[in-house]
């Protein structure tokens, strides 16, 4: 977006542009459950989860719909449901991010494939977002709080489409042949398109729970064996 009067360096980010923060929850079917359009990039990704309605939400399990535990496929022994993240964000049993070391086994690399391509379900739906609110590729001459309507609108018009229309945009999300190779949606055939999508991988502090390590630990096992 254009520089807000009087910001300062309140929405400068690193790549010397103006701009806000989207943090955002989403399904397996490409909508949007959860968005917080709140921080500028004085905020980190992490802080915005731990300051928003959806962390305590997740931890007391009294988000509506929120499912219980199951065994994992072919197992015996109850896991929580949990959302993916990157190394961003803190490792919780509720959310799950990726091995940060580089020397990584077998099973874990299995893993971080795994949570890689989850992960890729929330870079596909931001390009079907922008793919289609084409708005969002431009520098919007707005101030924030009206950027920040913009993007709550087109993310509210984006669920409606994807629920009325749910194969409509498909051929631009990534696909997997039986073979097992990737072949990339066509939205990132457009540069724009991947620069607005860009997903920066941010170190956070090692910071995890007991129960956070031991739930990875077995669900990479799992990863192993499957």
């Amino acid at each position: 977006m254009q520089s807000s009067p009087n910001s300062g360096s309140e929405y400068y980010n690193y790549k010397g542009l103006f701009s806000i923060i989207l943090v955002a929850l989403v399904s397996s079917d490409y909508k949007v459950l959860w968005a917080d359009v709140s921080g500028n990039v004085s905020a980190s990704d992490a802080q915005i989860f731990n300051q928003s309605e959806l962390k305590p939400g997740l931890e007391n399990g009294d988000i509506t719909g929120w499912p219980n535990p199951d065994p994992l496929p072919n197992d015996t022994q109850d896991v929580p449901y949990f959302i993916v993240g990157d190394d961003a964000f803190f490792l919780r049993t509720n959310l799950m991010k990726p091995y940060s070391a580089k020397a990584l086994t077998r099973e874990e690399r299995i893993y971080k494939y795994m949570l890689s391509r989850a992960r890729r379900v929330v870079e596909n739906t931001f390009g079907i977002m922008a793919n289609r609110f084409q708005v969002l590729l431009t520098t919007m001459q707005h101030h924030a709080d009206t950027v920040r309507l913009i993007l709550k609108t087109c993310i509210l018009l984006h669920n409606l489409m994807r629920t009325r229309y749910p194969v409509q945009q498909n051929r631009l999300v990534d696909r997997q042949l039986e073979n097992g190779q990737l072949v990339p949606g066509e939205w990132r055939r457009g540069q724009n398109l991947v620069d607005t999508v860009d997903m920066v991988e941010v170190q956070a502090p090692n910071t995890a729970s007991r129960d956070g390590k031991r739930q990875r630990n077995l669900i990479k096992h799992w990863c192993g064996e499957v």
